[in-house]
């Protein structure tokens, strides 16, 4: 392949509650996951993250795991109840030590630290008082994240502010399916504004503590209309504005995209008040890229087969049925299927790539992508793993193709380092490179894991 760009960052990614586990340890407070997941039949065969990975204990197995991987970079995120048990007030010091062991021994085998400051796990405290409904959320995000940078932000080699502010308002606060399990449809709204509200008034925190580049992370689709109708093109371009250009439109350009599609007017939305825009497109150095597969929808009413297409929608079927939405999902057919269901489809990140590249112009700064992997059937003691191999190839020639294309992309990030907890799922979606022993926390390195090694070898 290609040469890539200089300062190439090659990486795998986890986040806190999917593989730290002692929940109740060393101050860490609840959280809005340690709530769901005590509620019978909210996760799958009523999994938690109790335990998960136990990567707290585990820590020097993993970036020992890491460092013989080839990586040169981490992307990892900061449980909030573990900094701030009750989501205000000052550091717990047992949790910042944690972060900062870890952050140290990265530096020692030349692994950058990228770290996220918000994947999902707000303290259970916050969402007591509203959540991210409530605007003071975005002003503790702020605060939260000064006290993780004042510790770590001389040795971080990036922040991400947030991971996907929209799967998390859509399945946490719109249809219930995820933490904190809330079911109010599009009057969700005002969360998805205020995590992008937190998202601006935490870049300047950062920016006084730390040089390192700030971005955020948002879970990216191509949207397909079902036909070239009219209406299923209108309901294709209805959606891409709430998945994708709801939390970019704002960052990177400063307005809010067009919602006339969904009843609504963006210049009369109660919730945003005089200065938000302009905090929220507070300059940001890098955009993160999660991608999984592309959307294919049409117009509500049509007639065809009905199924998985993909994106979130596909994990929550009949509960939007009743929401009014002006799309619906619709399967994407020949294409080989992951184990969660989704479609493979490497050329939807490269359509996906250029297409922010063509949307933003010179608004678009370089792009990370941020996650990107697969489930697999877990059911082969050798572990053979060809299709996560043949997934990781697909889409690492995507990438290229894109770069070849003029497209600013710096870094490629493999969701997951290790097997986890899936959040709804529970443990029954299996991403990582390497197997975990839920029973016994062993970690086996999987066929994906030295077939990745060996391209990363071809870099070096």
């Amino acid at each position: 392949m290609d040469p890539l760009p200089e300062g190439w960052l090659w990486g795998t990614a986890t986040a806190a509650y999917q593989i730290e586990g002692a929940v109740a340890e060393d101050g860490r407070g609840p959280s809005i996951w340690d709530a769901f997941t005590a509620e019978p039949g909210r996760v799958k065969n009523g999994d938690t993250g109790d335990v998960a990975c136990d990567h707290y204990h585990r820590w020097p197995e993993d970036v020992a795991l890491m460092a013989d991987l080839g990586v040169n970079a981490y992307r990892f995120s900061v449980a909030w109840p573990r900094i701030q048990p009750d989501g205000r007030g000052p550091g717990n010091a047992k949790g910042l030590d944690f972060y900062d062991r870890l952050v140290d021994a990265l530096a020692e085998r030349d692994i950058a630290p990228v770290v996220t400051l918000y994947h999902w796990d707000l303290p259970q405290t916050l969402q007591d008082d509203g959540g991210w409904m409530n605007r003071d959320t975005a002003h503790r995000l702020a605060e939260y994240a000064g006290i993780v940078a004042d510790r770590l932000g001389d040795r971080v080699a990036a922040w991400i502010t947030l991971n996907e502010p929209f799967v998390h308002m859509t399945e946490g606060y719109g249809i219930g399916t995820h933490a904190p399990g809330e079911a109010l449809l599009l009057d969700a709204l005002p969360a998805a504004h205020h995590m992008l509200l937190g998202h601006g008034l935490t870049v300047p925190v950062l920016r006084e503590r730390s040089s390192a580049p700030i971005g955020l992370t948002n879970n990216y689709s191509p949207v397909w209309p079902a036909s070239d109708a009219p209406a299923d093109r209108a309901a294709a371009a209805a959606f891409d504005v709430l998945q994708n250009r709801l939390f970019t439109d704002p960052v990177l350009l400063g307005r809010l995209p067009d919602t006339s599609a969904y009843g609504i007017a963006a210049d009369e939305l109660p919730f945003v008040r005089d200065g938000d825009l302009a905090a929220i497109a507070a300059p940001i150095d890098r955009l993160g890229v999660n991608y999984y597969s592309p959307t294919r929808v049409r117009a509500p009413g049509g007639t065809g087969p009905d199924g998985a297409g993909g994106s979130v929608l596909s994990e929550v079927g009949g509960h939007i049925e009743d929401a009014g939405l002006p799309f619906e999902d619709v399967p994407i057919d020949g294409h080989p299927l992951t184990a969660f269901g989704w479609p493979v489809v490497p050329d939807g990140l490269h359509e996906l790539l250029t297409g922010l590249r063509d949307t933003y112009g010179d608004r678009l700064p370089p792009i990370l992508v941020t996650e990107n992997g697969c489930s697999a059937p877990d059911d082969d003691p050798g572990r053979r793993d060809q299709d996560r191999i043949d997934y990781l190839d697909g889409h690492l020639r995507a990438v290229h193709r894109a770069i070849g294309d003029g497209v600013d992309v710096r870094g490629y990030f493999v969701w997951s380092l290790l097997d986890n907890f899936e959040w709804a799922e529970g443990y029954a979606q299996r991403f990582g490179l390497v197997h975990v022993d839920f029973a016994t926390g062993a970690r086996t390195p999987k066929a994906s894991y030295h077939w990745f090694r060996e391209r990363l070898a071809r870099y070096r």
